[in-house]
């Protein structure tokens, strides 16, 4: 079965949770236990990426303790075309859609395609959409953010996502942003698409993920947590929340 395949078939149970493990934020080890963590708290997917700091080195040594470490799909989240492993899965092809240079857009992804195809990645195609803060992912990826009361244009970013073909849409608040994408733009977001919603940034306890969860978004992604101390009790509350 393919990644999206199994996707598709848990959404059908409900809202899916997918851990977040940065490469360059701990050693491969740590994130092998993370992983490990992860998956015995019920978590549906591995992503792999970060902002800054990822090499192919430690993307390739991460992935492998994940794989050895994991029990369900591990996807490359990338933060350009310079770092690729055939031992992840599956790699979200996105593009920044409010990215106010076209490197974000289509010219990374014009350089990462040969080795996707080469590798064997299963692409799967994917909006991303910067919601204020932003952080450092809007930062990187000068990011025309999407201002926090105007669920309209971010509506409008989704909707061309999908008729361009993308076959998701994440809204992303950014890495260690103080609040998760607000609810209301994420029930417009998703009474507007009618593919899979994605939501990450600002979600650092149960409460905000069932907020999430319950405005409309269908994955829910949570990353900083887990490089805190103590992450387990936190993460069980999160997924738990998400799967009740």
């Amino acid at each position: 079965m393919s990644v999206e395949d199994y996707l598709l078939q848990k959404l059908k149970t409900g809202a899916l949770h997918m851990t977040l493990i940065d490469p360059a934020s701990q050693d491969p080890a740590q994130a092998g236990k993370i992983a490990r963590d992860a998956c015995s708290l019920g978590t549906d997917a591995i992503m792999i990426g970060g902002s800054t700091g990822v090499t192919q080195e430690n993307l390739d040594q991460t992935a492998l303790e994940i794989k050895d470490n994991s029990d369900v799909p591990s996807i490359y989240f990338p933060s350009g075309a310079e770092a690729m492993s055939p031992h992840c899965d599956a790699i979200y092809f996105m593009s920044m859609l409010n990215s106010r240079s076209l490197d974000w857009v289509i010219r990374e992804q014009v350089a990462g395609a040969p080795a996707v195809k080469k590798l064997g990645l299963e692409p799967l195609s994917m909006g991303y959409i910067i919601v204020a803060p932003g952080m450092k992912v809007g930062e990187v990826g000068q990011a025309d953010v999407i201002p926090r009361d105007d669920p309209k244009l971010a509506a409008s970013y989704a909707m061309a996502g999908e008729l361009l073909g993308m076959r998701s849409i994440y809204l992303e608040a950014g890495s260690g942003a103080p609040a998760h994408v607000p609810s209301d733009m994420i029930s417009y977001v998703k009474k507007s698409i009618s593919v899979p919603l994605i939501v990450g940034g600002g979600i650092r306890d149960a409460e905000a993920a069932k907020e999430v969860k319950d405005a409309g978004a269908d994955v829910i992604v949570t990353g900083t947590i887990i490089e805190e101390n103590g992450y387990l009790s936190k993460l069980e509350s999160i997924i738990k929340s998400i799967k009740t």
